[in-house]
């Protein structure tokens, strides 16, 4: 039997070098400081070189994507709120058409509120990533009240 590769994607989250072999990159970075520490492949300060491969995440890049796609779903959230109050406002205005913009309230209410949840799941997502970068690069997660 031949072997297949199983993909799995997300809406969002297209691994688009997935097929791409690892390449090793060296880069120069002038910083102004140097650290010290346990890093293996790291060296920071004046001139430094600083070994990576392709494959590695970058969180800080993911945060800031879920942290834009938060924006966009709370704008989505705003959008849609704002025109369920225009049509409710219609709805009263015109009592011809009053049932037709009562549905259409109801249908913009309902798009709020999956965009308020798709805020909220953006916002766990970029907690998340956060939370990943943080331990990636070695800070300590003090735990005062647990």
């Amino acid at each position: 039997m031949a072997e297949e590769k199983h993909h799995h994607h997300h809406l969002f989250h297209h691994n688009k070098d997935e097929d791409k072999p690892v390449e090793t990159v060296y880069t120069e970075t002038t910083t102004g400081y140097a650290e010290t520490g346990n890093s293996e492949s790291t060296t920071e300060g004046y001139g430094a070189t600083t070994i990576s491969t392709e494959s590695e995440v970058d969180y800080r890049k993911e945060e800031k994507h879920h942290k834009n796609l938060e924006h966009l779903g709370e704008m989505g959230a705003v959008t849609a709120g704002a025109y369920a109050l225009h049509e409710k406002h219609k709805s009263k205005k015109d009592p011809e058409h009053a049932h037709k913009h009562k549905i259409e309230e109801e249908i913009a209410a309902a798009a709020a509120v999956g965009a308020g949840g798709y805020a909220f799941h953006e916002h766990h997502e970029k907690k998340e990533a956060k939370e990943q970068d943080e331990e990636a690069h070695g800070k300590k997660h003090h735990h005062l009240l647990g």
